[in-house]
């Protein structure tokens, strides 16, 4: 039996990969719609701290693997449209992968808060240095000179996803463990 014979029997598989294809889609465009109107500029990377908010959000609602994939087209979109640039790459999705495995291993709102700050700021920032050394010849760049301004970048949109994320516990429209 193929995963598609057995998503097609079983309607509540179905729906709620539905539900998660199109959140995360929303999600998608979201991200890119804000691309030119809320970022800025910290030395040679394009601050947006909606990616970050949706990071959080998606690792929260639809997990890891859809917060990856979510922070990856984004980051595609953005940067064929250029919005965005390579730098975006691997701060956003190591910030969305580790903001979702601290949130299924914790289980704790907060866990996704810190995997998206640290894993954006500090293992993104590091990353960023490599990306911009080997595809931008950047070689003014420090080890850690995109740490800062990706820290301050995460740090916005993180701080606004994890309020809303606890208003849509408090209304009970989030439920526990994440979904919908």
């Amino acid at each position: 039996m193929t995963n598609e014979s057995t998503h097609s029997k079983n309607p509540v598989l179905t729906s709620v990969h539905t539900r998660k294809l199109v959140l995360s889609a929303l999600f998608i465009a979201f991200g890119v719609a804000t691309s030119t109107l809320i970022t800025f500029p910290i030395g040679a990377s394009k601050c947006a701290p909606v990616q970050h908010f949706i990071n959080v959000c998606g690792a929260v609602i639809l997990g890891p693997g859809y917060a990856v994939a979510n922070a990856f087209f984004i980051s595609l979109i953005r940067f064929m449209i250029g919005t965005g640039s390579l730098l975006a790459f691997p701060g956003s999705m190591i910030g969305a992968a580790l903001s979702g495995l601290l949130f299924v291993l914790f289980k704790k709102d907060i866990a996704a808060f810190i995997g998206e700050v640290f894993g954006t700021s500090v293992l993104g920032g590091i990353c960023a240095f490599f990306v911009a050394k080997l595809f931008l010849s950047s070689d003014s760049a420090a080890m850690f000179s995109y740490v800062l301004p990706f820290f301050v970048s995460t740090i916005v949109g993180s701080i606004i996803a994890y309020l809303i994320i606890k208003q849509l516990r408090l209304m009970k429209i989030l439920k526990k463990g994440g979904s919908l």
